[in-house]
């Protein structure tokens, strides 16, 4: 597999692990917080966008698209559970466990941009997206310090 290949599979893993980091988040959230549903849900939606994106342009390269999730999104979604049980469905914990995910798929993106040794539409896709990303954590950090 390309290296190319392999950094777009990686995004589409962390995108993959986004989107059920949010659906997770979705169904957690309680009635006073239902302005977050609708943001979650927007960006469930946009990472599902971004996986099939990037498994275009790896099935265009004849490679073989990741399909799963990623062993650390999966121990992630787990300490949400456990976190859930314990009481962090407020606000600002939800939006906190938010911004970690949001770090997380930030910094994937980075790293690809910067030692992923992408170019042409791999590139132009995955700085797009990026931007996109970066957005979104934006958004969530101020909802988040809003909160406190």
């Amino acid at each position: 597999m390309s290296t190319t290949n392999t950094v777009l599979n990686e995004l589409i893993e962390i995108n993959n692990d986004r989107v059920a980091g949010f659906q997770k988040a979705l169904a957690d959230i309680n009635d006073e917080n239902i302005d977050l549903k609708e943001l979650f849900q927007k960006y469930s939606q946009q990472s599902h966008k971004f996986s099939q994106e990037l498994t275009a342009l790896v099935a265009a390269s004849a490679g073989e698209p990741e399909t799963g999730n990623s062993v650390a999104g999966t121990l992630h979604r787990a300490w949400i559970d456990v976190k859930a049980l314990f009481g962090g469905s407020d606000r600002e914990s939800i939006l906190s466990e938010a911004e970690r995910g949001e770090d997380a798929i930030k910094k994937a993106y980075k790293t690809a941009l910067s030692e992923g040794g992408l170019s042409g539409q791999a590139l132009e896709t995955v700085n797009r997206q990026s931007g996109d990303v970066q957005a979104a954590h934006d958004s969530i950090k101020a909802l988040r310090d809003a909160a406190k």
